[in-house]
């Protein structure tokens, strides 16, 4: 079995970090899924950090058991498709804002300060294909509205 270049780096710093406790592997896992989004709001344009939600598992977790996030930085959830979204907070202690995206980048909904640990079900309104999560806050930080533009590369 070959390896590409790139997986031999991944897999050598995964285990040099776990070895000597550097990280844990989910760490250097998800350093490996992260990126950049833009958006424009009113307040002009935004660079957040995100980290991919993408397969099933790593949107079922989501940000569980999250005790602190940086701002402008968050976690995208892509669905690959547009459909109607439901969220809970089951297991997560920070209250977040959520940002249901369209295919086409625009945001379609924003529930804000979310109830830590509630296993009450958010809907976003209309299909999306994305959801950003952001500590509770951002959105009014960032002045962003139903309407506003992400630039959300292909992941």
């Amino acid at each position: 079995m070959a390896l590409s270049r790139s997986r031999f780096r991944f897999l050598s710093a995964l285990f040099v970090a776990v070895v000597f406790g550097l990280a844990s592997a989910s760490e250097v896992a998800s350093a490996e899924k992260q990126g950049e989004i833009h958006v424009a709001t009113k307040s002009g344009q935004h660079k957040l950090s995100v980290e991919w939600a993408v397969t099933p598992s790593e949107r079922e977790h989501g940000l569980m058991g999250r005790e602190t996030m940086a701002p402008n930085h968050g976690m995208l959830f892509d669905f690959g498709s547009e459909q109607p979204l439901y969220f809970w907070m089951k297991n997560t202690p920070l209250s977040l804002d959520m940002i249901f995206i369209k295919a086409d980048g625009r945001t379609s909904h924003i529930e804000r300060a979310t109830t830590p640990f509630s296993e009450d079900l958010i809907p976003g309104g209309e299909p999306a294909r994305y959801v950003l999560e952001l500590v509770a806050g951002s959105a009014e930080r960032l002045a962003l509205a139903p309407g506003d533009r992400f630039a959300i590369p292909r992941h």
